[in-house]
């Protein structure tokens, strides 16, 4: 592991996963990530392997097939995984999701039928709740199921930025179902939609336009999706019960925000690991720049945001675990996480020089995709809501 980011009190077992993640990213990731990512190609063999590593069922139940892991074991594997390439650990990162949503709201059946062939990798989950006209606004979603005289539903309308929506075979999405509630949050319902992968009309109803051009964040495929007439049975509702997607997608969020923070950390690490190693090469006025104060002192400030982001989200991870409500503390995480991720990134960014800019650097592939990191799971200005309102309530006089 980094002589920066320990993690205190793990298992031997939570050691030995997050070692053996580490040293795949080092012998299989790294080297392949700069070709794979300038070219967008979506890292198919990378994936085939971290199936076999078990990582697609890391926090799935030891009974559907699953490693049975904590949350804290997936937020460091997936920390190593992004300061390997941040792609790769998006493609685990919606599955993820999906599966922890389907263990803690499914019915019997949806977690007989999904989390076994989603702890293999069979099943790959992708998570919808954005669309085109609305970000974090989830009262104002536009998409909507109409129940049928039959008990099915039919779905209209468009969803945005599916992370792995051609590459995925399952996606959770949230949509508008008529409850009569006062409150718009409660006539929300998460549905389970069954797809093959690819793009365009995948199934009757249900359309994949394509990927979308993005600044970083590449080799991943990222769409929208676009229901038109698409057929759901009533079974295809996550938990059996209509009303109650606000909540189940809520609980989902929150622990992506864990992994966020973590790919965060991923990142800020390896921008971090990058700089240090380029100050002590490089030379100017017959010294390694690393001798110089103006630059020591970058590394150590740098030193110190990846060390603080990384102990935020070890605490968040390790709260969610607990049973304690963690939604301050994964806020928290994600906000600072994210952050300093930027910020480091942008301090090597400066270390490397005119050599930063060259896309033979791997530090010009970070700078494109830290800014992701600060609107994935809601933005900093959404975490910082989200932590006012907590302590105006926990503080008030």
């Amino acid at each position: 592991m980094t002589r920066l980011a320990q993690t205190l009190g793990l298992t031997e077992f939570q050691t030995e996963i997050v070692s053996t993640v580490r040293q795949f990213v080092d012998k299989e990731v790294i080297p392949t990530a700069q070709e794979l990512e300038h070219s967008d190609t979506y890292p198919q063999a990378i994936v085939d392997q971290m199936k076999e590593m078990g990582l697609f069922g890391l926090m799935i139940p030891e009974e559907y097939g699953g490693l049975g892991e904590s949350l804290l074991t997936y937020a460091l594997c997936v920390e190593e995984l992004a300061r390997g390439w941040m792609s790769v650990s998006g493609v685990i990162n919606t599955h993820f999701i999906v599966a922890y949503m389907i263990r803690q709201h499914g019915t019997d059946a949806q977690k007989q039928k999904f989390l076994p062939r989603m702890a293999t990798g069979e099943t790959r989950g992708a998570f919808s709740m954005s669309e085109p006209e609305l970000g974090s606004d989830i009262a104002a979603i536009r998409t909507r199921a109409i129940k049928q005289s039959n008990g099915d539903y039919v779905i209209d309308g468009q969803k945005m930025w599916l992370t792995n929506g051609g590459s995925s075979t399952l996606v959770a999405t949230l949509v508008r179902t008529d409850e009569g509630a006062d409150k718009p949050h409660r006539n929300l319902t998460a549905f389970l939609v069954e797809k093959p992968t690819g793009f365009g009309e995948v199934v009757a109803g249900l359309t994949i336009p394509g990927k979308l051009d993005k600044l970083g964040y590449k080799g991943i495929d990222t769409t929208e999706l676009i229901f038109d007439g698409y057929r759901a049975a009533a079974d295809d509702v996550l938990g059996g019960v209509t009303g109650q997607g606000f909540f189940q997608m809520m609980d989902g969020v929150e622990v992506g925000r864990v992994n966020v923070s973590a790919r965060a950390c991923g990142v800020g690490i390896r921008a971090f690991e990058l700089a240090v190693r380029y100050a002590q090469q490089r030379q100017t006025f017959g010294r390694p720049i690393a001798e110089h104060q103006a630059v020591a002192f970058q590394l150590a400030e740098m030193a110190t945001k990846v060390e603080a982001a990384h102990l935020m989200m070890v605490n968040a991870a390790r709260l969610k675990d607990s049973g304690e409500r963690n939604d301050v503390a994964a806020g928290m995480a994600k906000y600072l996480a994210s952050e300093f991720c930027s910020e480091v990134t942008q301090q090597s960014f400066r270390i490397h020089g005119g050599y930063g800019y060259s896309k033979e650097y791997e530090i010009e592939r970070l700078m494109r995709d830290a800014p992701f990191l600060l609107i994935g799971e809601g933005t900093s200005e959404i975490q910082k809501n989200i932590i006012s309102k907590r302590l105006l309530s926990d503080y008030r006089i």
